[in-house]
């Protein structure tokens, strides 16, 4: 069985056909970034930033986190796992793209980088399905083609939100 992609991917939040006024790369100071409200993991594993945080201070930050501008800094839009381990580690600049970014794609990015890791918990991920929902409008069938998972599986996914709470913890 093959694997499908998930979704539209980074790619909604960053593609070829985006202009220079729209992304840009740059440099930014750490402590300018916020991290992203609407982001779906509510867990990060310490052990695993420290480890991030020893291979950020030995390689630097490699690949770009994704930021928006909000007020006078920057939200995170992806990457919150290396912008956490660069605070870490020291690390007083990373390099970002800066882009222009509606609410809802925030989530969307955020949500299909987890999914393409595979480790987001299932009710972590059924929480951000029913926020997609509630916030932003969405049907189940929108979210199915947005992550790339099948409508039944959102639905399914969104029935764990249904257990008791001692039980979803």
């Amino acid at each position: 069985m093959t694997k499908r992609g998930l979704g539209k991917g980074l790619g909604a939040l960053i593609t070829s056909s985006v202009s220079a006024e729209q992304a840009r790369q740059e440099m930014i100071p750490v402590d300018s970034i916020s991290p992203n409200p609407l982001q779906p993991r509510k867990k990060f594993k310490e052990e695993s930033l420290e480890e991030l945080a020893e291979s950020l201070k030995e390689h630097g930050v490699v690949q770009p986190v994704i930021v928006r501008p909000s007020g006078t800094g920057y939200e995170l839009l992806v990457g919150e796992r290396r912008w956490r381990a660069a605070q870490m580690a020291g690390i007083k600049a990373i390099p970002a793209v800066i882009r222009e970014a509606e609410a809802s794609q925030c989530l969307e990015g955020a949500l299909v980088e987890n999914l393409h890791r595979d480790d987001l918990n299932g009710i972590e991920e059924a929480t951000a399905y029913r926020q997609l929902m509630e916030d932003f409008g969405l049907t189940q069938e929108e979210i199915s083609q947005k992550v790339g998972k099948s409508r039944s599986a959102v639905a399914n996914a969104l029935r764990l939100l249904q257990l008791p709470v001692e039980v979803q913890a």
